[in-house]
């Protein structure tokens, strides 16, 4: 749900991103819908070996019963490889090795084990190769080897005269236009080369919104060009051609395309220059053409390495935060680990959060979070359909870690009792630290453990919110317990790291986010970069509605616990 929160009005300039980079190893996933072929596939079954490289967690390839198996991917070009990502079903192998090769023929292990456990397992590893072969030598089970997804990924720091490495980051970018208005604010050229997934380009609406249109970006130095990756905005291009260039001016077209798909595009290319230049034929629709990212891999240039890469959460986690709330009854919020959020909220809601009047210890181990009916005077709400008043007739409490801890990457998780009578909303949710230094939401990020309705006692709500994904159009899901969530403490829980967010409730997985299948079917990936945690109960809003005349007072939100790993 659309959240936004007060200190939005602090408008400052844009800083260097924190989104993640890769200055060693990657965390794209190279082989997601690369050209795949097995050494077999079970007699009669549906399960191919382009499941394992679609980036669905649902489809997976199971070979025929026999040792030993293989799955070899293309990567289209040379890469530095440095690590995968074995995600199996039930009938893994114990004994498996990770080979490269230049011809697909003559093949290198660059990794082996005869100890393989199953389940999920990240390896690391360095090698070269166009080719990358899992080679299964024994199984788990009388069964095949399968697995849902078999993710590599590619070095990106380069070393000189090494592998391909990121050319652009932060290079100057010229266009044909670009958009400065309401709509668009400061979507200049350089905001494709800035690393940050949550800025754009667009073309102007005035002068732009017309074909063709061009940008390209200087890389500083002759370059051998070996991929583009474009992530597109919904305005994007279906015809478009790649080019590069020694001055700027005269263009070879090294990919043409014109059916392009939009979204994220990474094209294996071959081509030298100092610049490389979109060359754009053809708008998908009515409106200009838009780039989250054009970034331009290869060697050569004169590279700038771009930010480091925040690491994943280790095996096993470690408690990095907590906070207990076990302290006296009446204790308010540690002001080391928490501020209030004092104010009116967003979305329409109806009370005013006050400076932590209304959150305090019970002194049975839990934080209060109370919801009053209480009239906040000189406050401006929207009318409160039972008084009819526009002041704020309610307070409640938001309190929230910004300016005193953020992570990237972790375990988060609660054990919460909701408020649960109708007009009340009460969350767990975490935000883009961002959002107090320029970027606003949605591009900012939005990760919500736990949204509770007032008026579905027996639901809860697990969701992402991201430049092209947002209020109604979120990626979420909902857990239906048969029971009002208000009867008892429920523990919510994100486990989110560089490839994705997945969802539970009470040790139930609710919902699973690829980040790579956001990136390919819905817009940019906003969630590499630190996030703070907010707990709060709204009174009111567009979503849950206001409470009526029937809406006891006070409501009370209890949380047991706030948990933090790494």
């Amino acid at each position: 749900m659309k959240r936004l929160v007060a200190a939005l009005a602090l408008v400052l300039p844009l800083l260097v991103p924190v989104t993640a980079g890769a200055a060693e190893c990657g965390t794209a996933n190279a082989a997601l819908n690369a050209p795949v072929t097995a050494s077999s596939v079970e007699t009669g079954s549906p399960f191919t070996a382009a499941s394992a490289v679609d980036g669905n967690p649902g489809t997976r390839w199971s070979s025929a019963f026999g040792d030993p198996q293989w799955l070899r991917v293309d990567l289209g070009t040379t890469r530095e490889v440095c690590g995968a990502t074995l995600t199996w079903e039930a009938a893994y192998a114990t004994a498996y090795q990770v080979q490269v090769s230049a011809d697909g023929n003559a093949w290198t292990t660059v990794f082996s084990t005869t100890t393989g456990t199953g389940g999920t397992q990240d390896i690391t590893f360095t090698g070269t190769g166009r080719y990358v072969r899992l080679y299964a030598t024994a199984r788990a089970t009388q069964y095949g080897v399968s697995l849902w997804e078999f993710a590599v990924r590619t070095g990106t720091s380069g070393q000189p005269g090494g592998g391909e490495q990121l050319l652009s980051y932060n290079k100057p970018a010229f266009a044909s236009s670009f958009q400065d208005d309401g709509a668009c604010p400061g979507c200049t050229p350089a905001k494709v080369t800035d690393y940050n997934p949550a800025t754009r380009w667009a073309t102007s609406a005035t002068t732009g919104w017309v074909d063709p249109g061009w940008i390209y970006v200087d890389l500083g130095a002759t370059a051998q060009v070996s991929k583009v990756v474009l992530q597109w905005d919904p305005a994007f291009a279906t015809g478009f051609e790649i080019q590069t260039s020694a001055n700027a001016s005269g263009w070879t077209t090294i990919h043409s395309t014109t059916t392009g798909t939009g979204f994220k595009q990474t094209l294996n290319v071959t081509g030298t220059g100092r610049y490389v230049r979109v060359n754009l034929t053809k708008r998908s629709g009515p409106y200009g053409y838009s780039l989250w990212e054009f970034q331009v891999y290869g060697t050569g240039g004169s590279p700038t390495p771009p930010p480091p890469q925040a690491p994943d959460p280790g095996n096993p986690l470690r408690l990095v935060w907590s906070d207990e709330f076990n302290a006296p009854a009446g204790t308010r919020p540690d002001p080391a680990k928490w501020r209030p959020e004092v104010g009116t909220g967003q979305n329409a809601e109806l009370q005013y959060y006050t400076d932590n009047r209304n959150a305090f210890t019970d002194g049975n181990g839990n934080m209060v979070l109370e919801a009053r009916r209480e009239v906040t005077p000189g406050s401006a709400c929207p009318v409160d359909p039972v008084s009819g008043s526009g002041t704020c007739q309610y307070t409640s409490a938001r309190i929230i870690t910004e300016g005193k801890a953020s992570w990237t990457y972790g375990r988060f998780e609660a054990s919460i009792k909701v408020s649960g009578t109708k007009g009340l909303w009460p969350a767990f949710w975490m935000l883009g630290t961002d959002i107090f230094k320029g970027t606003p939401w949605p591009a900012s990020g939005e990760i919500d453990i736990m949204e509770h309705l007032g008026r579905e006692p027996n639901t809860a709500y697990q969701t992402i919110h991201g430049p092209a994904y947002f209020g109604g159009g979120g990626i979420g899901q909902v857990r239906d317990i048969g029971q009002d969530y208000a009867n008892a403490f429920h523990l919510f829980r994100a486990d989110w790291n560089s490839r994705g967010i997945t969802f539970s409730i009470d040790g139930v997985t609710v919902l699973t986010i690829d980040k790579a299948t956001v990136e390919a079917t819905r817009g940019p990936w906003v969630f590499d970069k630190p996030f703070f945690i907010l707990l709060n109960n709204a009174v009111g809003g567009d979503w849950p509605g206001p409470p009526d005349a029937g809406t006891t007072f006070p409501q009370r939100m209890l949380v047991d616990y706030v948990r933090v790993y790494q």
